[in-house]
This record gives structure tokens, C-alpha cells and sequence, in this order.
């Protein structure tokens, strides 16, 4: 989650997009980090967790992610959790919750992990709250700068 949280950080400097980190991990090594980049390649698609999914999956050569963990500062959008299912990564562990994101403003579908699990009949594993206070610590700082929120 330390990488996830740095590369939100240098987002958030940059104005790439949203307070938003991820980071791709399988057997203690790190795939891929990224942050959101929505804002500066103007594509809606470019959340931190489909960022991560990219590189890793380069990185691997191959789509399936079995075996790996993703690391999501905030808990990952109907949108990313589909591609999370689907590169078959086991588990999401997050910080924030899509509620915070809402709350500082970011238009989210209120659409829960588990929700989706359940009616996907997904296995993903999801554990929530993890360093919720560092990430907590991102939205504040995004919203002290003076980013877009989209």
C-alpha cells in the first residue's frame, strides 16, 4: 500500500487526475504501481487500478493475473473491480471506501466490492479499511490542492 500511496502522492502533484494509487504484488514482488491519469490523457478509463492491470499484464505478458493482490488506496470502482475479476487477480485490498470518495466529491457509483462479488459469483478476496488513515490523508491533501474533481 506504501507504493500505491507514493505514486497517488506524485499524482496529485502532477494533476494527473484523482487522489487515487494502486499497486500490483505477487509473491512479495511488486508488478506494477500507478495513480490515477484520468485528467491528463483524458480518458475515463485511466484509473489507478487499470493503470496497474496494464503494466502488469505487459510486465507478465499474459492477461491472467492468478496469484497476485492489488493494493487500491480506495476502493476500486464497478468499472476497475470488473477488470480486477477478470485478470483474475484474488484479492483487493483497499483503503478508503467508495462512500469517501463521494464524499469529497468525485461522482461514483455507489455500488459496494462485495456487492459486485456476490452478484458476479466472483472469488475475489477483498479486505477493506487497510491504512485507511493514509488514505484518508489523499483525498484531504487532493482536496487542499485544488484538483478537479470529476
Amino acid at each position: 500500500m506504501r507504493e500505491a500511496l507514493a505514486s497517488a502522492r506524485q499524482g496529485i502533484r502532477k494533476h494527473d487526475g484523482g487522489p487515487f494509487g494502486a499497486c500490483i504484488v505477487k509473491n512479495r514482488d511488486i508488478l506494477a504501481v500507478a495513480h490515477n491519469t484520468v485528467l491528463r490523457k483524458q480518458d475515463p478509463t485511466c484509473h489507478a487500478e487499470m493503470n496497474a492491470i496494464r503494466q502488469a499484464s505487459k510486465k507478465l505478458g499474459t492477461w491472467n493475473l492468478s496469484r497476485t493482490t492489488i493494493f487500491s488506496t480506495t476502493e476500486p470502482c464497478p468499472m476497475c473491480f470488473g477488470a480486477i475479476h477478470w485478470a483474475r487477480i484474488g484479492h483487493v485490498v483497499s483503503g478508503t471506501s467508495i462512500a469517501d470518495a463521494e464524499r469529497f466529491g468525485f461522482h461514483e457509483l455507489r455500488v459496494k466490492n462485495e456487492t459486485l462479488r456476490r452478484l458476479g459469483r466472483s472469488r475475489v478476496g477483498i479486505t477493506k479499511g487497510f491504512m485507511r488513515r493514509d488514505c484518508l490523508a489523499l483525498l484531504e491533501d487532493w482536496r487542499a490542492s485544488g484538483g478537479e474533481v470529476y
